[in-house]
């Protein structure tokens, strides 16, 4: 009986039911039951129901394209728009998985040789996250295509060791450290850093600030782009466009850094490079060159333009600020990134509190 994909056949000698298939040009067999337990051709056929899919399943090996295929082709169609998320999905694929998985077929990205090939890798946890969730999306953009069967995604079973754990602890200053910090802090450095902690604004949006972004009679800031490798881009999140409030002693420190830049018309940007003549800010590595020095000279230990962000946070607990008025003004999508991620060091306030808490203890 010709069905498909694959037939049956009763081999009278010993009444038993057999399901015959071609694969890779070989004919295959597989025993599905005896005639007494199947008394009919329809009945045997019913039985070898799973065999019959499973081979509507298969795709021909000929047809199944390469992962630098697909990955080619994904970048055509699929790639998103922004720049810095483009250019970390190009970095995860160029060093890593292309010249590993990049001639086979993209069948081969099963959970067992891809869970130990990210052993291998000298990468943190949080790297291999990431590199699994890239492989997660080409796998759902071959079955998107038709390439491969629509089933689960393999890469849901590979698992990653510590991959909730941080291998690297957020730093935040205290005022103190703070204040030890900018006096080593020539301009525009200076002020960059206290927008950075005053705003919570990440580097890329800071330096996408240009003069009109500032209300100065309504005393408000707007954030409205980024910039990443001197590319202007849409911030990270939607969440990440906000007007902010901007404090009376923030505002004078603004004011005065216009009056004395070069660069004060308002479509300038507010960090403008002399050396690129205005035209674009100071790039991130001008920038983080200097705020090391500046933590070096200062003795504070080692910091990163991402610290100013977390001590805003760590400060916004300090005072007492709620976490939804902390959730708007990290301008988080997510309440769960406020709490989990950012605000994890203590401020001097803090430490203070608890140190008033031990001398209670103590006093028993």
């Amino acid at each position: 009986m010709q069905r498909q994909k694959g037939c049956i056949s009763l081999d009278k000698r010993i009444g038993t039911w057999s399901f015959y298939w071609r694969e890779s040009g070989k004919l295959r067999s597989k025993r599905i039951g005896s005639l007494k337990d199947l008394p009919t051709r329809t009945a045997a056929w019913r039985a070898a129901k799973e065999l019959r899919h499973a081979l509507e399943d298969q795709v021909p090996q000929s047809a199944v394209p390469t992962v630098m295929a697909l990955v080619a082709q994904y970048r055509v169609e699929r790639m998103p728009a922004r720049f810095s998320t483009a250019y970390g999905y190009n970095q995860w694929l160029n060093n890593h998985v292309l010249p590993r998985w990049g001639k086979e077929p993209v069948t081969a990205l099963q959970p067992r040789p891809v869970e130990l090939w990210l052993k291998m890798l000298e990468l943190s946890p949080k790297s291999k996250v990431a590199i699994r969730g890239l492989i997660s999306i080409i796998i759902d953009y071959a079955m998107y295509r038709g390439d491969i069967p629509t089933n689960r995604n393999p890469m849901t079973l590979v698992t990653i060791k510590g991959a909730s754990k941080r291998t690297r602890q957020p730093r935040s200053l205290t005022t103190d450290e703070f204040q030890k910090f900018i006096v080593e802090l020539e301009e525009p450095f200076r002020v960059l850093a206290l927008v950075g902690v005053c705003f919570g604004l990440r580097i890329s949006e800071a330096l996408a600030l240009r003069w009109n972004d500032v209300d100065w009679l309504g005393r408000a800031l707007r954030v409205e782009r980024s910039i990443v490798r001197q590319r202007v881009d849409d911030t990270k999140t939607e969440a990440s466009q906000r007007r902010m409030a901007i404090d009376s002693e923030m505002l004078e420190e603004l004011k005065r850094w216009k009056q004395t830049t070069q660069f004060s018309s308002n479509e300038d940007w507010v960090f403008a490079s002399p050396v690129k003549l205005g035209r674009l800010p100071w790039s991130y590595p001008n920038v983080i060159r200097v705020f090391l020095a500046a933590a070096e000279r200062a003795d504070i230990g080692r910091i990163g333009t991402h610290t100013m962000r977390h001590t805003f946070r760590s400060w916004l607990d300090a005072v007492g600020t709620p976490i939804a008025v902390q959730q708007r003004l990290m301008r988080h999508a997510d309440i769960r990134t406020t709490m989990n991620v950012y605000g994890d060091v203590v401020t001097d306030e803090m430490s203070v509190a608890g140190a008033k808490v031990a001398r209670l203890a103590l006093a028993c």
